[in-house]
């Protein structure tokens, strides 16, 4: 494997923790479009904070050579000797929930300009069982006048990357992977098994190794939306859902999930994915987009679970000060992508409340660029009449929240950490 060179497409919260992995052992030229984020890494700096400046900055270096190491560029002809590469650009839904492939299409055209003969092209973006071969796969023969499994190869190793886990990194995560061919197959699971210390899985085909990684989302978002509907049945029932599910879990084969706002660029993408595809073979999934329903209700349930006790305490609504913490889709991350903590700030302001969103890791600009909503860094001198823990934070559990808080105000904790005394609400 001495003569591998890999081009990683897609520097991402995916993308930048593969590229640095391989570049300890391969020479890795690492593409993305934003000029930004190639300066950035260039100078050792992740904004994703996935990969800190100790371990980027020992395998960067600075020419596109054949040396082992991370070479970032936004120049395709850097891509140009690569001889294996690694798809991992965005693949969301739009706003009817529809699967959005256009990054994927758009990075299979750039791949396809330099494509050459044996070369190998691996997709790591989360899509239906049938993209790889059917839809990215004729982009490229069409880009490279090349033949599929003739004259280059493709296959499929889902990402499992979970933002901000310190603990589960790519190398001690097990890989799935695949082959357009056996032959190629053995070749790429032995590429991915040269750096990921937790071994590989080798599907038997790349349509299986597709479906695998919709699933595995779609699984978690509809046991989340069974707690999340079990939160709303015994709220009604003054019943503590936490409660309930701490002395469920005493049963050893319970499944320990939690209710709470599903956001992300997975679970709350996925499910959508599989969904899309089933009903272009006639079958409706009627569990899978049931749990979506559910889960992408919760914001509105919180806000007007908010609004109930703040009215019960005879606040005034129209005008009141409420603080919600956090605005990223997961504690100790920055990133925000999906997130559906706008979804309870959008509810709340339907109420003619005033908002103020305080998370020390969103990046601010890109927040309002994203949601147009302003973020602060640091908790204004003011009390407000609700607070609400949304994202748990490390930074909150120091915080003494009843002294932001004005004498009839509420405390309302979405995920279920704040000691149970000092909250009027939680799911």
């Amino acid at each position: 494997m001495s003569s591998i060179k890999i081009g990683v497409v897609g520097l991402g919260y995916v993308g930048l923790p593969l590229a640095s992995l391989f570049a300890t052992k391969y020479p890795v030229v690492g593409f993305d479009t934003n000029l930004d984020r190639i300066k950035d890494l260039r100078e050792g700096r992740d904004r994703t904070l996935e990969i800190n400046a100790q371990t980027l900055k020992p395998v960067l270096k600075s020419t596109s050579d054949t040396k082992n190491g991370l070479f970032c560029s936004s120049s395709i002809e850097d891509l140009e000797d690569c001889n294996y590469f690694i798809i991992t650009v965005p693949t969301p839904v739009d706003k009817n929930n529809r699967p959005n492939l256009s990054h994927l299409f758009n990075a299979s055209e750039t791949i396809g300009k330099v494509l050459k003969r044996n070369d190998v092209v691996i997709y790591e973006s989360t899509v239906y069982p049938g993209v790889t071969e059917e839809e990215c796969v004729p982009i490229l023969e069409k880009n490279s006048n090349l033949k599929f499994n003739i004259d280059f190869f493709a296959g499929y190793s889902p990402e499992r990357i979970n933002p901000g886990d310190k603990q589960h990194t790519i190398e001690k995560i097990l890989k799935v992977t695949s082959g357009s061919t056996p032959e190629i197959a053995k070749r790429i699971d032995q590429l991915y098994s040269s750096v990921i210390a937790a071994g590989t899985h080798l599907a038997p085909s790349i349509k299986v190794a597709e479906a695998s990684k919709v699933i595995e989302n779609s699984q978690r978002d509809i046991n989340i939306a069974f707690v999340n509907e079990l939160a709303k049945i015994f709220n009604l029932m003054n019943i503590d859902t936490h409660d309930v599910l701490t002395a469920a879990s005493t049963k050893w084969n319970f499944m320990p999930f939690k209710p709470g706002l599903v956001g992300g660029h997975c679970i709350g993408v996925d499910p959508y994915y599989l969904a899309q595809r089933a009903q272009e073979f006639g079958y409706h999934p009627e569990i899978i987009l049931a749990g979506r329903r559910l889960n992408d209700s919760m914001g509105n349930y919180i806000a007007s679970e908010v609004i109930k006790l703040m009215a019960k305490k005879d606040i005034r609504i129209k005008g009141a000060s409420i603080l919600v913490l956090g605005i990223t889709f997961k504690e100790n991350c920055p990133d925000f992508r999906n997130t559906r903590v706008v979804d309870v700030i959008n509810n709340l302001k339907e109420f003619g409340t005033l908002v103020t969103i305080y998370d020390p890791w969103a990046n601010q600009k890109e927040v309002a660029k994203e949601y147009r909503l302003e973020t602060c860094q640091k908790i204004p001198k003011m009390k407000f009449d609700a607070i609400i823990l949304a994202v748990s934070h490390n930074e909150f559990s120091n915080l003494d929240l009843e002294s932001f808080l004005n004498p009839k105000g509420v405390i309302y904790d979405v995920k279920g950490v704040l000691k149970k005394e000092i909250v009027n609400g939680r799911l």
